[in-house]
Order: structure tokens, then sequence, then C-alpha cells
């Protein structure tokens, strides 16, 4: 007999009430199984094709071509072996990493580590503002400001998915991922970019420690791909299944939860991939070595490629990814003030405190220094959770490698060993980034 599939809303308690609410099938099919844990790993793939990885995908491939490519597709690579841990800390220790945090840290570290991701959160929380703001610009003529005003109103949608439960909003989010990945296969389509170049752009260049702006471009491929908020978000929102207590059934829930979140990841590469393809082909192919906003890329896609439609629907797919990274980076926000300081807030709540700081400097950076100073604003937010991430990085590759947490569930040890050095490699361009900032 089979257990019914119910759902309890994400209220005011946050998660707490959410977990466990999906319940599996007892006794069906191995793909009905497998089914009930796709989901999850869309909500985080969200996180990794936000409009700041616009910002740095269009400028990376307007001034460098492809040589950027292989940066995409190695980050998203990263990407799937953090989440992967991600997802065997949930089931194979029952705890968040926000929580396990608080659970083995002393308390000042604690503190500092939830400092550093509420400042990744409010950086990611800046991208989607912006970025959303640009392409209310777009379509409708807006100024910038007062799209980023605007974008307050988004709270409508979480209230609306609070009462209807997790599996709509998974719902919801998968549909507007459908529309984004339509719109880039018509304009790749519009574009005809030379895919043999495309493919050389796979294969690591030596120019990247030589180069400054290559390096930071790339730290910023890197900070929006490779999002520290989605590690948190992960470990939380998979718990949303019941699973039972048992080995083997942990076990079988951490390999789908592997599974989804792999083909996710996949489809999300083949996104961010798709806009540096796109901004190599349409610009940096035209001499236009020089977009580093989205509201440029805006005007030249129409006549560069000969088609208006290219243009409008590179507005809806920048509006479609605001919109699905406000609601992951609700849900992210909830379950790192509920893990680690155990304060808890609905996500109406917490997305309009959230929204209020970070609208403050996009208006104001409008208003005061111009709009054309927003894309940059844009770029260096990405830049700055490329900072953030060693601080989640870390502490998941501890966690997950320890025997003592993870029991039976520890990750192997090549597992852990590339995981650590994911999180060394990060820190040390980071370092560099600073060093060439300063001296160079």
């Amino acid at each position: 007999m089979l257990r019914p599939l119910t759902e309890r809303p994400i209220g005011p308690d946050g998660f707490s009430a959410a977990r466990g609410s999906v319940l599996t099938p007892v006794g069906s099919g191995f793909f009905k199984r497998f089914m009930i844990f796709v989901g999850p790993g869309y909500l985080v793939a969200t996180g990794y094709m936000d409009p700041g990885n616009w910002a740095t995908a269009l400028a990376a491939g307007s001034q460098f071509g492809m040589r950027l490519l292989f940066v995409a597709v190695l980050s998203s690579l990263m990407a799937i072996v953090l989440q992967s841990l991600s997802a065997r800390l949930a089931f194979g220790a029952n705890l968040d990493l926000a929580q396990a945090c608080r659970a083995h840290f002393p308390r000042r570290a604690t503190i500092f580590l939830w400092v550093t991701q509420e400042g990744a959160i409010l950086a990611t929380d800046l991208a989607e503002v912006i970025g959303t703001a640009i392409g209310l610009q777009l379509l409708f003529g807006l100024p910038l400001w007062l799209g980023a005003v605007i974008t307050a109103l988004d709270v409508g949608l979480i209230l609306l998915f609070e009462r209807f439960g997790f599996r709509k909003l998974e719902a919801f989010v998968i549909a507007l991922l459908v529309v984004i990945s339509a719109c880039f296969a018509a304009q790749l389509f519009f574009a005809r970019p030379d895919w043999a170049a495309a493919a050389r752009g796979l294969a690591p260049t030596a120019e990247l420690a030589t180069n400054p702006q290559m390096l930071y471009l790339a730290l910023g491929i890197l900070g929006a791909t490779v999002m520290p908020h989605n590690l948190f978000l992960h470990s939380g929102i998979v718990q949303t299944r019941y699973v039972a207590p048992d080995f083997a059934a942990r076990r079988e829930a951490i390999r789908f939860a592997l599974a989804d979140s792999a083909f996710a990841l996949i489809f999300a590469m083949t996104i961010n991939g798709a806009i540096l393809i796109l901004a190599a082909a349409a610009f940096f192919a035209h001499g236009h070595t020089e977009v580093v906003e989205i509201s440029d890329a805006y005007r030249l896609i129409a006549p560069l490629l000969g088609a208006p439609l290219a243009a409008k629907l590179f507005a809806i797919a920048l509006i479609a990814c605001g919109l699905n990274s406000s609601l992951t980076a609700t849900l992210a926000g909830q379950l790192i003030m509920d893990g680690f300081i155990r304060l808890r807030m609905s996500p109406a709540g917490r997305r309009l405190v959230t929204r209020a700081l970070t609208i403050t400097p996009a208006v104001a950076t409008a208003l005061i220094a111009g709009e054309g100073a927003v894309g940059r604003l844009l770029v260096f937010s990405q830049v700055a959770l490329s900072f953030a991430l060693p601080f989640a990085i870390l502490p998941l590759v501890w966690f997950t490698g320890s025997r003592r947490i993870m029991g039976p569930f520890v990750a192997s040890r090549a597992t852990t060993i590339l995981a650590g050095a994911i999180g060394v490699g990060v820190t040390l361009l980071n370092i560099k980034l600073i060093y060439d900032s300063i001296f160079e």
C-alpha cells in the first residue's frame, strides 16, 4: 500500500513544518520513487543561472570570445561535486549545513560564518534586483530605479507558495526554467555561433594566469556559478522528502538526491554555456568587445542578429531568471538564519527584509552614479560571492568527510580530497585577485 503524498506549507516556522512533508510511496517501482526526489536539484540550479551569471558571462564572451567557456563548464562540474556533498550531509547526518555548523563549531565561529553567508545572500539578491529591474526596463521602458522598487512585489509569490506547499513551488520553478531554456535555444538559432570555436573554448588557456581582467571575469563566473548559499539551501530542501530512518532507505535517498542535482546542474551548465556562446557569437565576433552591461547586450542583439524577437526573448528570460532566483534565495536565507542562530521568520517577512536591504544600493547607484554603473555593480556582486565560497565549502567538506558525524554515509576519501582541493583552489584564486587589484 502506498502512503499518500501530502504537503505542509512553509509557514512562519520556516522549514520546520516542511521537513518530511513530501511522503514517498512504499513498495512502488524504482522510477516512481526516484521521481519523488526530483525537484530540489532544479531549485538549486536556478542559483546557477541568475542575472549575475548573465552579467559575467556576457562580459566574458564579449571580451574574450569563447576562451572562458572552460571556466563555465569547470565551475559547473565543481558545483556538482559540492552539491552532492550537501545532499549527503542532509540524509547522512540528518542536518542541514547551517545546523551542522552550529552543532559542531564554537559560537564565535558560528556567528562569523552566519555573517559571511548573510552577506552572500545579500550579494545574490542584489544581482536579482538589478537583473529583474533591467529586464523590466528593456521590455517596458521603466527607469532602473523604478524597476528595482517594483521587484519588492515578488513577495506576493512567496505568500502564494506559503499556502500551496513545496511541490507547487518546485513545479513553478521548473516551468520558468523551461521558458528560459526555450528563449536561449531560439537566440542561439538566430546567432548561429561557431561551434568549432566553442569546442576549442573547452580547453583551458594559460592566459588566465597572466591577464588580471580575464581572471577577474573567471572569478565572477565562479562566484555566479558555485553559489555559497546553494550549499546551505540544498542540504535543507532535500529534507522535505520523508525518508525512513533505516540504512537502506537513507542510502537510496542519497543516490536519488545526487542524481537529481547532477541532472539539474548539467542543465544549468548548458544555459550558462549558452549565455557565453551567445555573447561571443553576437558581440565578440562583430568587434563589440566591451559589452559589460545587460542593457547594452539587449540593444545590440537585434541589429547584430537581424532578429528583433531575439532581444525580446533575452528580456523575458532575464525576468524569469530573476523571479526564480528570488524564490530560492529566500528559502536559503530562512535556512541560514534558522540553522545558525535559531531565528525563524516567515518566507514573506524574510523576503521583505532582504529586498529592502538590496533595493537601497541598487536605487542609490542608479540615481546617483547613473544607470551605467548598475551593470558594474552587478558584476562586482558576483565576485563578492566568490569570496564567501570558502566559508561554505570548507565546513561542508569537513563535515561530510568525518565518520564521527556521518557514520556509514561518510564521503569517500577521493571525494573529500577533490572537494577540499576545490575549496583551497577558490581561496587561492581569491588571494591572487586581491593581490592583482592592489599591486598591478
